[in-house]
């Protein structure tokens, strides 16, 4: 067995294999939980990988920070020349690129067998690997630094925290650390040229570490030569980084739509979601049909866009496809249709017809009178409640729904609506009014 500085090699082979094996295993997990459920986009894919650099980054930098102990420790003093010094970082380096890499085929098998949207950012997978390169560079520094046992577990630490602080920024700090911004909205797309220029910072940074380290060690003149201009490369990398304006609105795009039985269009990578989507909607648009917030198309608009309905258009948020995603978005658009009512009287009266739109059981509320009026609009079939709907959406939408709405309530004496009444109290499709005391029964 041969021994290279004190260090077996065996134990460098083995210890790298170990590496990979746990750098993969914790980068497909990190990466899973990125990705965002239901969407086949290669972004997504994308996105997810440069995510697990926040597990997998520090995990880097421990194991290069350990091997870095080990072989300062073994050198004890000895001088080294210019490749024999870079060598095992580089090695490093080498070791959890290809990590990452297995990483990304591994997610990329399922993504190849079917339909993606969108295409593979290769800048984007060069910005992850560059960001990974400068965690190993960062431990193994480190490591040199302060050849103590506790260093990797510190450094490993210290990186996760640095990082995540970085990223988490609201300034234009978040811009240093490699990742793309959260929450990402897939409308908004990856920048090919904002990856570029964080590669090159990453790399900048990580020569300059690296090559400095090496020029101190060697006391080579041409190594520092080379490191200042690992210096100059990251300064315009974040000179670019920092004027370069962030993405201001979406992409355009082409939707991939459902036409019937009313349109419903999502994005390309959520396609699969349009099934369930347009049959929750269906029902949505059969109940409201006649009235002023009728609709024939949904469509899907980027997380950062308010959403305004427009005539016939229902205008939704959709983040991701996991499970309870239609009925999330029902709910969403339901509540936009009234406004929030400050009165209990009148908010028990709003969440009857919101519950009955929903398609939940309708609440007995915290009133009697609310207890009566729902039991008197569940007596209704559903065509006469659609009708009831037309004739009185404009009170619904402007919280002025009370208990002449739904029959008088249950203190109700006088045998019909006085002729003053604004409002007929039991409607029916033909648009006529009868007084309380007609039960909905007798409609049918």
């Amino acid at each position: 067995m041969r021994e290279h500085a004190g260090v077996t090699r065996e134990e460098l082979k083995q210890s790298a294999a170990v590496t990979t094996a746990v750098l993969l295993a914790v980068g497909l997990v990190a990466a899973w939980s990125v990705l965002i459920p239901g969407v086949d986009a290669w972004e997504n894919i994308v996105v997810a990988v440069i995510g697990s650099l926040k597990l997998t980054g520090p995990v880097a930098t421990a194991f290069a920070a350990w091997v870095a102990v080990r072989k300062r420790r073994a050198l004890r003093g000895r001088s080294v020349s210019t490749w024999t010094a870079l060598k095992a970082p580089l090695a490093i380096v080498v070791v959890v690129v290809g990590s990452f890499t297995a990483t990304v085929l591994v997610l990329a098998v399922k993504t190849v067998l079917t339909e993606q949207a969108g295409r593979l950012n290769l800048a984007g997978l060069g910005m992850g690997m560059a960001g990974l390169a400068l965690y190993a560079v960062i431990g193994w520094v480190t490591g040199w630094l302060v050849p103590n046992a506790v260093t990797p577990l510190v450094a490993g630490l210290g990186c996760y925290g640095l990082f995540t602080w970085l990223a988490e920024g609201k300034t234009w700090a978040d811009r240093l650390a490699p990742g793309t911004g959260e929450p990402y909205d897939l409308f908004q797309g990856l920048a090919g040229a904002a990856f570029f220029d964080q590669t090159l910072w990453l790399l900048g940074v990580a020569l300059t570490l690296l090559l400095g380290w090496a020029a101190a060690v060697t006391r080579q003149a041409l190594v520092l030569a080379f490191a200042l201009l690992a210096v100059l490369a990251a300064g315009t990398g974040v000179a670019r980084l920092l004027t370069e304006p962030r993405p201001a609105s979406a992409q355009p795009l082409a939707y991939s739509c459902q036409e019937w039985p009313i349109t419903v269009c999502l994005h390309p990578g959520m396609r699969g979601g349009l099934t369930e989507l347009g049959d929750a909607f269906t029902k949505i648009a059969s109940k409201l049909s006649g009235t002023p917030a009728a609709f024939t198309r949904v469509e899907q608009r980027p997380l950062g866009e308010s959403l305004h309905a427009s005539t016939g258009i229902v205008p939704i948020h959709l983040p991701d496809l996991s499970a309870g995603f239609a009925d999330e978005a029902i709910y969403d658009y339901v509540e936009s249709l009234a406004a929030t009512c400050s009165g209990t009287p009148a908010g028990g009266y709003r969440e009857i017809v919101m519950a009955w739109l929903r398609g939940e059981p309708l609440p007995g509320g915290p009133l009697p009178e609310h207890q009566y009026a729902a039991a008197w609009f569940s007596g209704l079939t559903e065509h006469q409640r659609r009708d009831w709907l037309r004739m009185f959406y404009t009170d619904f939408k402007s919280c002025r729904l009370s208990a002449r709405h739904f029959g008088g309530g249950p203190a109700v004496a006088s045998p019909a609506p006085s002729a003053t009444s604004s409002y007929p109290v039991y409607p029916t499709s033909s648009g006529e009014s009868w007084g309380p005391e007609m039960s909905p029964q007798s409609w049918r």
